[in-house]
């Protein structure tokens, strides 16, 4: 299982209960990090009995990552912007807020 590239996620989630790790994390970190950027768009929502989810959720590791990225030279803030689609004022509020 651990050299094999798909497993199912049932599997999955075995492991992570006996693991008391939650692998799903990695994935949504992933979606989150490389979402295309939602387009500008005039139409009025249709209300759903779906729940809605805001696209713009960064959690603590993702905010992280994004720092150290910089902090360590391997990406300037330009890049972040450009290839994660965080926007400057955000960037700049973690860069404030969680660098000192």
């Amino acid at each position: 299982m651990y050299e094999s590239e798909i497993i199912s996620t049932d599997l999955l989630l075995k492991w992570s209960k006996l693991l008391e790790y939650d692998f799903f994390r990695l994935y949504s970190h992933h979606l989150i990090l490389f979402a295309p950027l939602a387009g500008k768009c005039t139409k009025k929502r249709v209300s759903s009995e779906l729940p809605q989810f805001r696209k713009n959720i960064y959690t603590k590791e993702i905010i992280d990552f994004i720092l150290e990225l910089i902090n360590t030279g391997q990406k300037t803030k330009i890049q972040i912007v450009e290839q994660y689609g965080i926007p400057k004022t955000t960037l700049y509020k973690w860069i404030y807020k969680y660098n000192n």
